[in-house]
């Protein structure tokens, strides 16, 4: 911002003796360059001070508010200082022998005491540009900055280190030295602590030796200093910090849900009722009948655990608050919505009338089910199963699996539903071996008397049509 001298030349005191020059210089120059200004035109310092105080307390109102909304948008853009226990990401300002300073983006440097920077060659491994991960572990007084760590301090500083971290919920680093039955010993900064079987993890662990040796992350969940001076009593849990990572990631991922989106979820277990399907942090359920529009009795016959598939959000709602304290959601999805109804052609692909061949699905004691063709099922009800006897049950005709002859009595689309018969196909079929035999040049009396019957000619009735399949099928096994 420009500050016009000439604007306050009448108001300043004679004693100022403004030159013309020094004017000139002012309006040329940046209020920040007020030093500068002042060493060019040569003023006393107390008459600079007082020239530069008049002049501030005389601008008008709205160059003043420009001033504090610049310098108000300029602090904006520095982000709040982050809480002791965040993991911070920075970037390396300057590195001392002692200590490093690193930017973090926020009101407050941060610096890392620069022995946990070290290699085994007592060599600094960072770089002024670098990028770092650390801990906010605390706030120096004196330099007003953060006091960040990477990793806990040992020896003598080892015990203040961990009171420091369990305090404030700071994450720590340890090694699992051992495995005993009650959980795993972890060498933490040089001191033992423990980690229950129960907090080693968020599920089921069957053999806690899989983690022997390994470096896991863990947060301390007692600390007790021993009345001896003796090592600290330290509990420590890893379930813990999972559950809250667990929780971060479906917070992440609730913001991007929505009904009706599409999403690629995987599938992380199975059940009677459903499949359970990972959408990035946070699961939903695709149950059993939106898996396919064919009908399943078990999720496991199309999908396995850790597929992946891209599902439908059907309903999102509201449910009660888990045991951890987490915010709950029941989440519905859908697949077949993804893929095309079979339905939509049921009614031009079978029409009423249509003899068409099926398997034989499932049997129930009112009929059997029949399917024509993948997601389109139909019902040949127990009483048109048998053309000429009185079948009790479905079983005494059928059985699941086989192919079978079925003539379609009527669709309906809308509720999905095709009624078959087994008895009119087996008419149908008779019919149409009737009608070859009528058309053939076999003069013989049986063929004689059917046609009389078929066109209206008084004759025995159904004795010569009994005769004439009688015949059919003796011919056939001729």
């Amino acid at each position: 911002m420009k500050i016009d001298i000439n604007k306050h030349r009448d108001s300043l005191p004679k004693s100022f003796k403004i030159s013309v020059d020094a004017a000139e210089f002012w309006e040329t120059h940046d209020l920040t360059d007020f030093d500068g200004v002042l060493e060019a035109v040569h003023f006393e310092v107390d008459i600079q001070e007082r020239i530069f105080i008049h002049i501030m307390e005389n601008e008008e109102n709205q160059d003043f508010g420009a001033m504090l909304a610049a310098f108000e948008a300029e602090q904006g853009t520095v982000g709040k200082d982050p809480e002791i226990g965040e993991k911070v990401t920075g970037t390396v300002l300057s590195v001392g022998p002692d200590m490093v300073f690193v930017d973090l983006g926020a009101k407050s440097e941060g610096m890392i005491p620069a022995a946990e920077l070290r290699d085994e060659d007592d060599d600094i491994t960072v770089i002024v540009g670098d990028t770092v991960e650390a801990l906010v572990s605390g706030h120096d007084a004196d330099s007003g900055c953060l006091i960040l760590r990477v990793k806990a301090g040992k020896g003598e500083a080892a015990p203040a280190e961990l009171k420091n971290a369990y305090e404030h919920r700071i994450p720590v680093e340890g090694r699992v030295s051992g495995v005993n039955k009650g959980g795993l010993e972890v060498e933490v900064a040089g001191i033992r602590a423990f980690c229950p079987v129960s907090q080693i993890a968020d599920t089921f662990i069957e053999d806690p030796n899989e983690f022997l040796g390994q470096r896991l992350t863990f947060r301390i969940t007692r600390y007790e200093e021993d009345p001896r001076g003796r090592r600290p009593n330290i509990v420590l849990s890893r379930r813990a910090l999972l559950a809250e990572e667990s929780e971060r990631r479906r917070e992440e991922a609730r913001e991007h849900l929505a009904t009706g989106k599409r999403m690629i979820g995987k599938v992380t277990s199975l059940a009677s009722y459903g499949a359970f399907i990972d959408l990035g942090g946070i699961e939903g359920l695709l149950h059993v009948s939106e898996i396919s529009h064919r009908r399943l009795e078990h999720p496991n016959e199309v999908l396995t655990v850790g597929q992946e598939l891209e599902v439908e959000i059907l309903k999102i709602e509201e449910a009660p608050a888990r045991k951890d304290g987490g915010k709950g959601d029941r989440i519905s999805l859908s697949r077949k919505t993804l893929e095309q109804d079979p339905w939509h052609e049921a009614v031009t692909r079978f029409p009423a009338g249509t003899v068409t061949r099926g398997e034989i699905v499932r049997l129930q004691p009112f009929g059997a089910f029949v399917r024509l063709a993948p997601g389109v099922d139909g019902l040949v009800h127990i009483s048109e199963l048998g053309a000429d006897r009185r079948v009790t049950h479905p079983k005494e005709v059928v059985e699941v699996g086989q192919s079978v002859e079925v003539r379609v009595l009527k669709v309906e689309p809308e509720t999905k539903r095709i009624a078959l018969s087994m008895a009119a196909a087996a008419r149908a079929e008779e019919e149409a071996m009737l009608e070859e035999y009528l058309d053939s040049d076999d003069v013989g009396p049986e063929i004689e008397r059917a046609k009389r019957e078929k066109s209206g000619q008084t004759g025995p009735g159904f004795g010569a049509m009994a005769d004439f399949f009688k015949k059919a099928d003796l011919d056939s096994e001729s």
